[in-house]
């Protein structure tokens, strides 16, 4: 697949690799994403990205809403298709798609003290709420905002709201994906 996008209202027409292909693209690599999404994608036309997305985002709070050990696991699955922010390639045994190589990139360049801390806040994250990847659109912001936002969602420790707040970071990341990927003249 090359690296930009089909037009939207075309997806339902694409053989399901393909339709898989573009959530990979927007959302990170995820079975369980692509599981969920399958119906919709074969059987639905968009007129938008954005109305993909918002669909995507909608099944993935309706998981949440369910409150089932099944949903659950489905939701973690997709949430953690998101790689830990601050992992340099070389140390980093998680699938890292491109498009995060390039967000995370500023984050990846600092000093070892600083990619410590967030290597401490990712594990510390991790262990207050299980199952979870602290996920955020990094795209442009500093290591720093990153860090304060991370330890401000770990003291808060409400897992109903770091779901939802995963879900929408996810939304905003594939958002800004889309727009990075639409070809010149689908803009």
């Amino acid at each position: 697949m090359s690296s930009s996008l089909p037009p939207s209202g075309s997806l339902s027409s694409l053989p399901e690799e393909q339709r898989f292909q573009v959530l990979d693209k927007l959302f990170e690599q995820s079975p369980e994403l692509h599981t969920l999404m399958a119906p919709v994608l074969a059987n639905k036309s968009f007129s938008s990205y954005s109305s993909l997305i918002n669909a995507v985002g909608g099944r993935m709070s309706a998981l949440s809403a369910a409150n089932s050990p099944t949903n659950k696991a489905v939701l973690v699955g997709i949430l953690g298709s998101h790689p830990r922010l601050g992992r340099p390639k070389e140390t980093n045994p998680e699938h890292l798609s491109e498009l995060s190589r390039q967000e995370q990139a500023q984050l990846n360049t600092g000093a070892e003290e600083q990619a410590e801390k967030l290597r401490l806040l990712n594990a510390e994250y991790e262990e207050k709420f299980p199952g979870l990847r602290f996920v955020t659109f990094v795209n442009g912001r500093s290591s720093e905002a990153i860090m304060v936002e991370m330890r401000q969602r770990i003291d808060r420790g409400d897992v109903d709201r770091e779901v939802e707040e995963a879900i929408q970071a996810m939304c905003d990341i594939a958002r800004d994906r889309a727009r990075k990927l639409k070809s010149p003249s689908r803009i």
